[in-house]
């Protein structure tokens, strides 16, 4: 068979909620037929059962230890911030209207 039904072509055309004409019908009777055959190829790709390499190098993450350091409080950053509400830091408006 060389190309797919009517009734296969309106089914896939349901699924993806488009809409076909009978023209587009008798081209997608053929093109989805000749995808659908491309599709079965990768059955016959022979798939190696050997060890999954997933990276060729091994890095190990280096992490650095938690630690308290020498953090600035909010009051002091305050200080040089224009304006402020609450704890928040008014920024001016950059999105134009």
């Amino acid at each position: 068979m060389n190309k797919l039904s009517k009734e296969e072509v309106l089914h896939v055309s349901h699924l993806a909620r488009i809409g076909v004409t009978d023209e587009e019908i008798e081209n997608y009777q053929i093109t989805l037929k000749q995808l659908l055959d491309d599709v079965d190829k990768i059955k016959d790709i022979s798939v190696n059962q050997g060890e999954l390499l997933v990276t060729p190098v091994e890095h190990e993450a280096i992490l650095r230890n938690d630690s308290d350091s020498n953090q600035i409080e909010f009051e002091e950053v305050k200080k040089n911030i224009p304006a402020t509400v609450g704890n928040f830091v008014e920024v001016p408006v950059m999105v134009n209207e």
